[in-house]
């Protein structure tokens, strides 16, 4: 079984340079073969100013560029753009007007998956917002929601749910990653204690999943 990204929305028109740099670097993360046209067409600006992003995210490091032929060129992340990557999106998170829109849906679709696979006992791992809305699309108590966390105190509670160390994971069915700090971290992490195939990754948190590590070149 393969680990589980719920899906997100398309991303309006970027206007702030975190959210245009973001784009940009999922651009390229998304497809090694993007062109200039296509980036300026995903992150919603001018093809001037993807340009002019893609030869910054170059110079910094961020961005690889290999020729191709025929007169054509593959962009790839480096270790340091997908670095930048994790870092931007918890920035972007967390201030994004349009986040508790996504989230919710991205949260309740991730809920639905747990059902899907006959979960009951599920963690949310991160106490975090996200956390909070999965605790609010999950109002008639469906599932036991859980949150997890790297350690947690006696009689810990969070958004009216048990808290638990990760520790006590494997007594859980599922997982659904809620941390908004460092996700890709947090799934690194989780992901060498439990299969990654338990866990399921809203899309809103821009992690690199394993299967998505496996496919880039």
């Amino acid at each position: 079984m393969n680990d589980t990204s719920v899906s997100s929305a398309p991303r309006e028109n970027a206007t702030t340079e975190t959210e245009i740099t973001l784009g940009v670097l999922d651009a390229v993360h998304a497809n090694a073969s993007v062109t200039q046209r296509s980036v300026a067409q995903d992150v919603g600006i001018a093809l001037g100013l993807a340009n002019a992003y893609l030869k910054r995210c170059v110079r910094k490091g961020l961005i690889k560029v290999q020729q191709m032929p025929p007169n054509r060129y593959a962009y790839y992340l480096t270790p340091q753009g997908i670095s930048e990557k994790t870092r931007l999106s918890a920035e972007y998170l967390s201030s994004s007007f349009n986040f508790f829109r996504r989230a919710k849906d991205q949260c309740e679709q991730a809920l639905k998956v747990c059902k899907a696979r006959g979960w009951k006992r599920v963690g949310l791992v991160g106490r975090s917002e996200l956390a909070e809305i999965a605790a609010l699309c999950n109002i008639q108590g469906e599932l036991e929601l859980i949150v997890v966390e790297p350690r947690a105190g006696a009689d810990d509670r969070f958004a009216g749910l048990k808290v638990v160390s990760e520790s006590a994971i494997e007594g859980l069915d599922g997982m659904i990653l809620t941390d908004l700090a460092n996700p890709q971290g947090t799934y690194d992490r989780v992901g060498t204690v439990e299969p990654y195939s338990s866990m399921i990754v809203p899309a809103v948190l821009r992690v690199i999943t394993r299967e998505e590590e496996k496919a880039s070149p």
